[in-house]
């Protein structure tokens, strides 16, 4: 079996990486290697499913503390043990020995191993990240997606056989995908079971694969997985598809599609949980005097009366005219900030203007600077 890379290296990340680190690792490296953006590149495959398999190991808590204490073969049955593997002691297998004393009570680990090839697997999860824009996101939309996936090979059925062939028996085995072994140690001679090094665990071998799937039983296809996305969606937020991954092996089940939710951001509109925010600019008469503004909203344009003296900061509240909550009919709120716009580049004659305009007001048309400077002069009892 090909020695495989450290998961921890495949995501370019440290031991004891947090939850958020290993996701932002995995985002970016799926981007960077995703096999269609190398058309021409086969290894490209190999590289995303890769990546997929450490941050299917590294995201899951159980697979991840089992993944630390005993490296792949914590997470992988077919991985083998061997000399410093995975409870290697001396050149023995721990697992073997384990089940030779405790076989009846559970430790049989080997004999599990070996038996495992022919088991019924799930198929590996897919990861895939969707763009959308900001108002598809808030209003949900139908989006189409490409996706590579393993699938059962129709050239073989899933035999791995070429055709009018079948798969024979192991002649080392006789079928049962494990032989019996008897090791001499200082305890004394220990028998313990080990996946047939000849078929590989399997009980059978392929002498004619077939050409297309080179005897695996499955090949990797494209494939366009038609989705409905629930208005309401966040960035972050993950789709899962049951059944949408890779098939699986023996007959076992498909695993699932997780598609990571990516949403563009808008010139106008924040979003912050269902709410909406926006900053609108109103002209400093339209602020002295008031007016009727037109404010967007994700539904459209509506109108706003301001009131008379508006200030720079003030924020209004449309409600319900944020985003609809996911899987619900009820929608957050819209808030409005208002700032006034200064004007600049004006005239002789508009400044004149301004200049016997300001001359015309008193202190009591500036409420907030006559505070200012009361409480000045209070603290410095001028």
């Amino acid at each position: 079996m090909a020695e495989k890379r450290d998961y921890y290296e495949v995501l370019g990340l440290q031991k004891g990486a947090t939850e958020d680190e290993i996701k932002k690792a995995f985002r970016k490296k799926a981007r960077e290697n995703h096999p269609d953006l190398h058309p021409d590149d086969p290894s490209y495959v190999e590289k995303f499913q890769e990546i997929n398999e450490a941050n299917e190991v590294l995201s899951d808590p159980e697979k991840r503390a089992r993944y630390d204490q005993f490296g792949h073969a914590g997470v992988d049955p077919n991985y083998g043990g061997g000399e410093g593997g995975m409870g290697g002691f001396g050149g023995f297998d721990m697992d073997d020995i384990l089940g030779s004393i405790f076989g009846g009570f559970g430790f049989g680990g080997s004999s599990s191993r070996a038996n495992s090839a022919n088991a019924p697997r799930r198929g590996s999860d897919i990861h895939e990240n969707v763009t959308i824009n900001f108002m598809d996101a808030c209003n949900g939309k139908k989006h189409e997606v490409k996706i590579n996936r393993m699938c059962t090979c129709e050239a073989c059925k899933g035999t791995g056989a070429d055709g009018g062939t079948s798969a024979e028996i192991c002649p080392d085995c006789q079928g049962r995908g494990s032989v019996k072994t008897t090791q001499r140690t200082p305890f004394g001679a220990i028998s313990s079971t080990k996946a047939c090094p000849h078929c590989g665990g399997k009980g059978k071998i392929i002498t004619n694969p077939c050409p297309k799937c080179r005897g695996i039983g499955r090949v990797r296809l494209q494939k366009t997985v038609s989705i409905d996305i629930p208005a309401g969606i966040d960035d972050g937020q993950t789709i899962r598809l049951s059944g949408q991954g890779d098939c699986g092996v023996n007959g076992g089940p498909s695993g699932d599609l997780l598609l990571n939710i990516v949403v563009k951001s808008h010139p106008l509109f924040k979003r912050e949980g269902y709410d909406i925010h926006c900053d609108i600019p109103v002209t400093y008469a339209e602020a002295v005097m008031g007016a009727e503004i037109t404010v967007p909203t994700i539904d459209g344009d509506v109108k706003y009366t301001i009131s008379e003296g508006t200030q720079t900061g003030t924020v209004f509240r449309l409600k319900g005219k944020g985003v609809r909550k996911l899987h619900r009919t009820e929608r957050g709120n819209q808030y409005v900030k208002i700032y006034v716009e200064v004007p600049k580049n004006l005239t002789k004659k508009q400044k004149e203007l301004l200049k016997s305009f300001e001359d015309s007001l008193s202190e009591k048309n500036y409420a907030k600077r006559q505070s200012f400077f009361e409480k000045l002069k209070s603290k410095f009892d001028l």
